[in-house]
């Protein structure tokens, strides 16, 4: 959950995004959101643990670069890159120093291991004490490779708080200072009356376990990355641009809009721009997911990042470097990725109490061992109270949702659907009811003229009129009826006293006539009779036409049948909501009958006609009054008030053209299948975070009170199996290092369950 603070007085506000390193739960997130929030001049801190990246939006001038790095490492944490400079130069090098870390700790645990199997005659002949030799293994360990958890649980002491680390800082350092204590008073009267048994295997081998639960959890973590890292990888690093007449290869950061550039069959299209020359087929499915290539030719747009497949094509340059569809579309992904879906608020709730609870926990073990334990009881004390610690550690707790939301956003960019954020993922899945806008959206949004009927008069001379009355109109419809007459060679007049009557019509005067163009209200409205062309009209309506009436000096001339064609893939998406158990609503201007046809041919039986634009927002409205939770599917203008007012707004986008503003998902293609397809996912990807989060909980609620001692009563005469005995020793008592490996384990699983988002495939 964001931290918000009060607002500085400026509104211009900027945001930056930091690369911060040493968070290890869901508690270290809370404490560099409250670190950075705490700085004056800071708006607002996300920080999402998956992606290790926090969001800041500041006032530009009341806060520096500087202050925000020492807010975060005076919380215990660093900075290890700003913007766009992440560190990926320092990953390897880091990873390569844990893996050391690693190496270290569980070499020298398996080390101790072996010295103190050794008969105790062989020890004793040794030139010094066992234990000083134990000592000094153990240190490096100890100080070195568990430096982090130290510096971690100190920045957050400092802020009066506890985390992951502090639960490891304090766990390992009741065993290590222990055998300290033991190993330096060996021969003290203290320790005569007691077994003086060191635990430096035990301090070396959780932290061992505990860094490779961390290693492999980056490992993993740099494979849910990998949608975007792959989208970032398709952007070419040079193009070939012509000026003067010459091809020069130049790098693509060099290339500048209105630049001429070529692209050879084979080759990837460098930058956006529109096809001066030449024709071809791209393959544009890293923008769109769409598998089949799209046709290019003089006047069409071209991406960055596509494949130019067959012919050689010449560009002008529209868009560069962050202007660029694909850099929309990455920067959208890594928002999504960082942000923080409502689900998530519930672990970091958990995590600020979680903490401070389990040192209580296990202080209140340590007592009850301590006095009521068997004998030694100080031995087991310190074990049960290291058990409660290590395996209490919420890592998978804190992973369970960002790492479902990480891979499950990189999935769906693969297949051209872009979330806005984790929230509206999360949403997506609760929709009940998708009301779809038909124009651009069940249907290609280029409709046609395919029918005219004139009533006392030429066709082409009722053509010329109506198309002369629609020629300064932009209605889709009106364009239809201009570009008719045109294909058709008509002269067309000037219109004067040129009026628009919104959701209806148009009014006119042509070569001194009064010309009213629109549908059956408009004419109603004028008191037109239809009579000639109404039983004509009604038929044309009846196969899914939309029919265009026109009068002149108040008489009915004629109507013009306009059809728009459904998209490719309309019915079958259709279909996929059905099986989705999804209610599906197509809202339209259309008259009832034209509506009902479009909807019994793509097999949507709620239709709702003759609805102006601006009533579409209402009409969402009220499903959701009946208890209804919509989704509203549109292209993300015309229709951004009932995108806005929905629970969950998709727009139907193509190319540069995605309409992030409008909506909280974004269809990249104009393919309606995609709602099914984000729809599905969203859903995949909920039951995902489920499962982690239960898997987490679960994890905990089991493990706790085994780990403080709960088995003791049952196996306190020494029944404890002899396989079982490595990990529950006489009396049912965890060993503290398998409580490291299940930890370790737990955080593993979860972001291994998470990775297998990445092979969703939608539902045909």
């Amino acid at each position: 959950m964001a931290i918000e603070t009060k607002q500085p007085q400026s509104t211009d506000m900027e945001k930056v995004q930091l690369s911060i390193g040493g968070m290890t739960c869901a508690s270290c997130v809370r404490h560099v959101e409250h670190a950075l929030s705490g700085v004056d001049g800071v708006r607002s801190a996300t920080v999402n643990l998956a992606t290790e990246k926090a969001t800041v939006e500041y006032a530009p001038g009341a806060v520096s670069l500087g202050d925000l790095r020492f807010a975060v490492e005076d919380a215990g944490y660093s900075i290890a890159g700003v913007g766009d400079d992440v560190g990926e130069d320092e990953t390897p090098r880091d990873q390569k120093l844990l893996l050391a870390k690693v190496a270290l700790s569980l070499g020298v645990s398996f080390f101790i291991m072996v010295l103190m199997s050794l008969p105790h005659d062989i020890t004793m002949d040794l030139p010094f004490r066992m234990e000083l030799l134990l000592l000094a293994l153990a240190t490096p360990v100890q100080f070195w490779a568990g430096w982090r958890f130290y510096a971690s649980t100190w920045g957050a002491l400092k802020h009066f708080t506890a985390n992951m680390n502090t639960l490891i800082a304090v766990g390992t350092s009741v065993a290590y200072f222990y055998s300290v204590f033991a190993t330096i008073f060996f021969n003290s009267s203290f320790f005569r009356s007691f077994e003086a048994h060191t635990y430096f295997e035990t301090s070396t081998a959780i932290i061992g376990l505990v860094l490779l639960g961390k290693y492999l959890e980056a490992r993993a973590k740099r494979r849910a990355s990998n949608a975007i890292k792959a989208l970032i990888g398709l952007q070419p690093q040079t193009a070939r641009v012509v000026r003067h007449g010459k091809e020069t290869d130049m790098r693509v950061e060099d290339v500048e809009v209105g630049d001429r550039v070529a692209v050879r069959p084979g080759e990837k299209v460098p930058v956006d721009g529109e096809v001066l020359d030449g024709r071809s087929w791209i393959d544009e499915s890293m923008l769109t997911g769409e598998s089949v290539p799209a046709e290019k030719k003089p006047g069409d747009s071209v991406y960055g990042g596509t494949v130019n497949t067959t012919g050689a094509l010449v560009f002008k340059t529209t868009r560069i470097g962050r202007d660029t569809a694909l850099s929309q579309i990455i920067r959208l992904v890594e928002e999504a990725q960082g942000s923080k879906a409502p689900i998530q608020r519930l672990a970091d709730l958990i995590s600020a109490y979680f903490v401070p609870a389990v040192i209580g926990a296990a202080a209140l073990v340590f007592i009850a061992w301590l006095v009521f334990g068997p004998s030694p009881s100080y031995q087991y004390a310190i074990l049960t109270a290291v058990s409660v610690l290590i395996i209490a550690c919420p890592c998978a707790m804190g992973l369970a949702t960002p790492t479902a939301i990480m891979v499950g956003t990189g999935k769906a960019a693969q297949l051209g659907v872009l979330f806005r954020n984790a929230e509206a993922l999360q949403q997506l899945q609760k929709v009940t009811t998708v009301v779809l806008d038909k124009t651009g959206t069940l249907t290609a949004g280029r409709p046609a003229v395919t029918e005219i009927v004139s009533y006392g008069m030429d066709e082409n001379a009722f053509l010329r009129v109506v198309a002369s009355a629609e020629a300064t109109s932009e209605h889709p419809l009106a364009q239809a009826i201009v570009a008719e007459a045109r294909r058709r060679g008509l002269s067309l007049s000037t219109a004067s006293e040129f009026a628009s009557v919104t959701g209806k019509g148009v009014e006119a005067r042509i070569d001194g006539t009064n010309v009213l163009v629109g549908n059956r209200a408009l004419m109603d409205a004028a008191l037109v009779r239809l009579d000639g062309v109404g039983d004509k009209a009604s038929l044309l309506a009846s196969q899914g036409k939309t029919v265009v009436y026109a009068a002149i000096d108040a008489e009915i001339k004629g109507a013009i049948a306009i059809s728009d064609p459904l998209k490719q893939g309309s019915k079958e998406a259709i279909a996929a909501l059905r099986r989705h158990g999804l209610k599906v609503v197509m809202l339209t201007g259309d008259n009832r009958a034209t509506a009902e046809a479009i909807g019994r041919e793509v097999g949507i039986d709620n239709v709702v006609a003759n609805v102006l634009p601006g009533d579409k927002a209402a009409q969402v409205k009220a499903l959701q009054s009946g208890g209804e939770r919509v989704a509203m599917v549109g292209d993300g203008i015309n229709d951004a008030p009932a995108l806005a007012k929905a629970d969950v707004g998709i727009a139907i986008g193509t190319g540069t053209d995605i309409a992030i503003e409008a909506a909280d998902v974004t269809l990249v293609s104009g393919d309606l299948r995609g709602v099914s397809a984000a729809i599905g996912l969203s859903r995949a990807t909920m039951r995902n975070i489920q499962q982690n989060l239960f898997w987490a909980f679960a994890y905990n609620v089991a493990l706790i009170p085994v780990a403080a001692g709960i088995l003791y009563p049952f196996f306190s005469d020494g029944g404890i199996p002899d396989r079982l005995r490595p990990v529950f020793g006489e009396y049912g008592f965890l060993n503290p290092i398998m409580a490291a490996g299940a930890m370790a384990i737990s955080s593993v699983t979860v972001i291994s369950n998470s990775l297998r988002l990445r092979g969703y495939r939608p539902k045909k």
